[in-house]
Parts: C-alpha cells; structure tokens; sequence
C-alpha cells in the first residue's frame, strides 16, 4: 500500500513526535518552503510569518470540510479566530498587517498550501517506488501569495474582501478645497469607530462663521433700522416694541 493512499491526512495534528514518518516529515519540510515563499513575498511581516510557522506546527490549525479555518489563540488557550477560507481575522492585529495578513491569516495559507505541496510530494515519491512517471510537485509563487484565488483558499490581497462588512459609516471631509465622502469599512465596531476617529483627527470641522450683519441692523433687538437725516448729520434707529427709540447697534 502506498504511503499517501495509507495515511490519515484528517487526524494527524502534525504534533506527535513519528520518527523518520515520511508522510510528517513531507509537511514540515512543505510548511518551510511555502513560508520561505512568504518571507520573500512579505518582507515586513517576517516576524508574522515565523509566527505562522509556529502555529501550525503546533497544530493549532483547523480546517472543516468546507474549508472554513478556525486558528487558536496563542495568547488565550481558549479562544480561536475564525478566518473563513483565508480572507478575514477579527484579531486586533489584522487591521495593522501589511495587506492585513495578521498571523493567524498567514498560518491557515501556510497550512493549506504545505498540505497540498506535501501531497504531491508524497505522490511523487510514491510513483518513483512504483516506476511510474512521477508528477511535478506544485512550488508555492511569491504571486500566489498576495493573490486571490476562487477556487481554493489563498492569501488575503491588498485590500481586504469585505462584500458585507460587520460594521460600516460614511464621513465628509474638505480635502484640497474639495468635499469627499468616505466610506469606511470594518471588521467591528470598535476597530471602525478608532479609525473615524484618527481620520476626525487629519480633517478637523472648520468652524462655522457668522454672517456679518447687514449696515444698518440692531444686534441689540435684532431688528432693522431706519437711516435718519438732520442738522446734526445722519443716524440709524427703529422704534422698539414699548415706543422707544433705539440708535445703538
């Protein structure tokens, strides 16, 4: 019986310590060629990626059978992060990650891919023993991982896939003389409201201006009045509601 054909994909955490299991280490050595890709692809986010690694090693990866991943904490052993098919994470860090690719994103790519690369390596291995033409194993492309895929699970690209957005506002702001409408979009309401907040911050509201009161108008009584004509020269006043008159403005 074949290695790949005998083993249980499904169950295997990845954790336990097999000895020289072909089928075990085809995966770890799988998980570093596709992080390796990673590293290069992501080069400010190195430290993630390390990080990644880690979490799947460590078996802390979990992919039902529709491909909705679900990743454990690192810092809280009981709570986990749904990242769908690798396209969101509501963790604090997702929102900051370059392409927001937080850790936990990267781990469920990293999974998914040196899953299917051990595979194949195995297949090849399999086939060689057998005499058979062996199938070129599948390289991870530094493109494949910043790019979007709809028929398997692959990298979050630059601007996050949100079609329905948890949370959403729109704001007008005075850029270059211009007024903009910005709509804004995100994962919750706090990380949203944060957001509006630093973006309040670069455009402030100007304050608004009084109108300059027309010549001739009592700011007193807020009412108009009367330019008059005398041997003393000219003046304004208006009659008030008690019969008086009134000359100041």
């Amino acid at each position: 019986m074949t290695i790949v054909t005998s083993y249980d994909w499904e169950s295997d955490p990845w954790t336990h310590n097999n000895g020289e299991n072909p089928t075990r280490k085809a995966f770890r050595e799988a998980v570093e060629a596709v992080a390796d890709k990673a590293r290069t692809a992501l080069p400010e986010s190195n430290g993630r990626v390390d990080k990644a690694v880690q979490i799947v090693l460590c078996g802390d990866v979990s992919i039902d059978s529709h491909g909705e991943g679900t990743i454990g904490s690192q810092s809280n052993g009981t709570s986990a992060y749904a990242v769908g098919k690798g396209e969101f994470c509501s963790c604090k860090d997702s929102p900051h990650a370059a392409k927001h690719l937080c850790k936990h994103l990267l781990s469920y790519h990293i999974f998914t891919r040196a899953m299917a690369l051990a595979k194949q390596r195995l297949e090849q291995l399999d086939a060689a023993s057998h005499g058979t033409t062996p199938p070129t194993p599948h390289q991870p492309t530094t493109e494949a991982l910043v790019s979007v895929s709809t028929q398997e699970p692959v990298a979050t690209p630059a601007t996050p896939v949100l079609p329905e957005a948890p949370a959403s506002a729109n704001v007008y702001i005075m850029l270059n003389g211009h007024r903009v409408q910005m709509t804004l979009r995100d994962y919750n309401e706090e990380m949203l409201l944060e957001r509006m907040a630093k973006i309040l911050e670069r455009f402030p509201a100007d304050e608004p201006k009084e109108d300059p009161k027309p010549e001739g108008w009592c700011s007193k009584h807020n009412a108009p009045m009367k330019l008059n004509h005398g041997k003393r020269g000219s003046w304004w006043s208006h009659k008030t509601v008690d019969g008086q008159w009134c000359n100041k403005k």
